[in-house]
């Protein structure tokens, strides 16, 4: 079974459902507080390219930093489902916020689904609960790139403790992180394939700043580039190799959660545009506007990508049902677990683009001005982000690739 089926299926057992369902409106009723909070200093993080820091004081305070981890260790236990929800939500207020959270959830399952119950990462998780700890991740680097599954530092050990270096071009909120969760080569002779994932808190490592983040969207991530030194104990890296934990857990997490932020954000602005058709309507009754069609295709795209994540949620349940939750897949499903996360990504990257367009198109001037009640600017900018995260390009190459060597 794999790791986001696992995830996927929180809280699924018939007997857990009316209390789970309970546990996810306390869940979505706390992010709907906190979205509201972060849409009204969205504006000012996008302008000043800041930490949306009320944003997130209000997440702590309803301890959404702690939805994923399990209820033993102080969490709610939310399901992957959940949690892409909650980034929707958050998503449609404030992209900058809904990404930075996206982004903590998927260190947090990494975490959970990969720290092989060792004393240490349970601690951690707890940790994450009791403290609202806000955890990032360090995967690109220098003369790599964002190719994840690449590392140029390695893990030194001496005895029972480590020390790496990494040059990282983007480290999202670094500076603001409790934690960051680190790829490295496994050691110094290993080679660059052989990857640990290792978990360095705030007192294990520091961060020299070596760019600015002055970007077109998604301004508040804090996405600068960082020298990362850490130290800790080796009891810190994650007992998985990393190609598993990417596999199983990060890549269709990150595509799921990914998918459902940039469907919040299309909604905002397709509700705007709809807003704005409905006005158009009232003050000529009688007589349909000319945008009706296109904010007919915009609702359409939104519903299409709403359908998209549906289906990549309930094919991690049925690949659980199929294989009765062994934990080994074949090599045949491994593709095509592969093949659907990369398209739900590019789809979902490119179907909200191609919405916030035409809601743009449907306000005319009004959506092109900054401050007005229809202004689409910072939505439009915030999602060009979104075929960028991992090209889309290099998606798609890969998906060829495995195509190339699928044999089901």
């Amino acid at each position: 079974m794999s790791a986001v089926a696992r995830i996927a299926l929180a809280h699924a057992n018939p007997g857990d459902t009316i209390a789970s369902s309970a546990a996810a409106d306390t869940l979505f009723a706390g992010a709907r507080a906190a979205a509201a909070v972060a849409a009204q200093h969205a504006d000012a993080v996008d302008r000043d390219a800041r930490f949306p820091e009320e944003a997130f004081a209000a997440l702590r305070e309803q301890k959404l930093l702690g939805a994923m981890v399990p209820v033993t260790l102080g969490g709610a236990g939310a399901s992957l489902a959940t949690v892409s929800k909650i980034c929707r939500i958050l998503g449609e207020a404030c992209a900058a916020t809904g990404m930075i959270y996206a982004m903590h959830q998927i260190q947090v399952a990494c975490v959970v689904e990969h720290g092989g119950g060792s004393a240490w990462h349970d601690g951690l998780l707890a940790r994450v609960a009791a403290e609202q700890l806000l955890l990032a991740s360090a995967t690109s680097e220098e003369a790599i790139g964002g190719a994840l599954r690449t590392s140029g530092c390695a893990v030194n050990a001496e005895g029972d403790r480590f020390h790496l270096h990494k040059m990282a071009p983007t480290i999202s909120y670094g500076a603001h992180a409790d934690g960051i969760l680190i790829t490295a080569r496994r050691h110094a002779d290993a080679a660059p394939s052989d990857q640990v994932l290792v978990c360095a808190m705030k007192a294990d490592y520091t961060l020299q700043s070596l760019n600015a983040w002055d970007t077109l969207g998604m301004r508040g991530t804090c996405s600068n580039g960082f020298r990362l030194e850490a130290t800790g104990d080796i009891a810190q890296i994650l007992p998985v190799p990393f190609n598993e934990i990417a596999d199983a857990t990060m890549t269709p997490v990150s595509h799921i959660v990914w998918g459902a932020l940039w469907l919040g954000v299309a909604s905002d602005a397709v509700g705007r545009a709809k807003t704005f058709f409905q006005g158009q309507a009232r003050a000529r009754p009688g007589s349909l506007p000319p945008s009706g069609a296109r904010v007919a295709e915009a609702v359409s795209m939104l519903q299409l990508m709403e359908a998209r994540l549906d289906m990549a949620l309930a094919h991690q349940q049925a690949r659980h049902r199929a294989d009765g939750g062994s934990p080994e897949g074949s090599v045949s499903a491994a593709f095509a677990l592969a093949a659907e996360m990369n398209g739900l990504k590019t789809s979902l990257s490119t179907l909200a683009l191609q919405a916030v367009q035409q809601a743009l198109l449907v306000c005319g001037m009004a959506g092109y001005k900054h401050g007005t009640p229809f202004s689409l600017g910072r939505h439009l900018r915030d999602l060009w982000s979104a075929p960028l995260m991992i090209n889309n390009d290099r998606i798609q190459a890969n998906t060829a690739n495995l195509l190339l060597a699928d044999r089901s």
